[in-house]
């Protein structure tokens, strides 16, 4: 994620859905798998809305003059503490517009998608920003299986088809067609597109 002091820290209170601000950023977000093919996801929520919970990717805003590569690097060590080699990271695999709306504000958002595969590692949640150690409470190691069978909300929308988009890409001689285009979605606790 950026700086806390770029990304400003959401509030407790709601704001009503036609004062809330709109943001535009760009992401990399890393699908890290580990040597039994589980997907690392971190729980999120947003602190306006009691008892908000779901599941998200490693991964966050773009800085200025960063590659996508780049930015997928240092987010995965700043929210997991692991350390990517550049031979590590796999991608970009997927692209997508999603609408995030939050109690307090709504964020336009281009997602792009890659994977690493890495042995199973000690999470550092040392280098969250303030707003992280707020909102990603905590972290699991999830199977294809316990994907299919949870109840709980998980980001992206259809994270078990971009697993299975993994094992088309490393076995694609022609990896051209890299990054799919997942189109857009929103994933939101409160709609942010009226």
């Amino acid at each position: 994620m950026n700086d806390a002091s770029e990304e400003p820290v959401r509030t407790l209170i709601p704001v009503p859905a036609n004062e809330r601000p709109r943001r535009t950023r760009r992401t990399a977000r890393v699908l890290l798998l580990d040597e039994q093919d589980r997907v690392l996801l971190f729980t999120d929520t947003d602190p306006g809305m009691a008892d908000s919970r779901w599941w998200i990717t490693p991964g966050g805003g773009i800085e200025d003059g960063e590659s996508e590569q780049v930015a997928a690097v240092r987010e995965v060590a700043e929210e997991t503490g692991l350390q990517l080699r550049d031979d590590q990271l796999f991608g970009p695999l997927m692209v997508r517009h999603v609408v995030h709306g939050y109690t307090d504000v709504v964020i336009d958002q281009h997602d792009t998608f890659f994977f690493a595969r890495v042995p199973q590692f000690e999470i550092s949640t040392a280098g969250h920003t303030q707003e992280e150690r707020i909102t990603m409470v905590s972290w699991s190691w999830w199977s294809e299986q316990e994907l299919r069978q949870t109840a709980e909300i998980v980001w992206p929308i259809g994270l078990l088809e971009l697993l299975q988009e993994i094992a088309r890409f490393e076995v694609a001689a022609d990896r051209s067609a890299y990054p799919v285009d997942y189109g857009s979605v929103e994933e939101s606790t409160v709609p942010g597109v009226l």
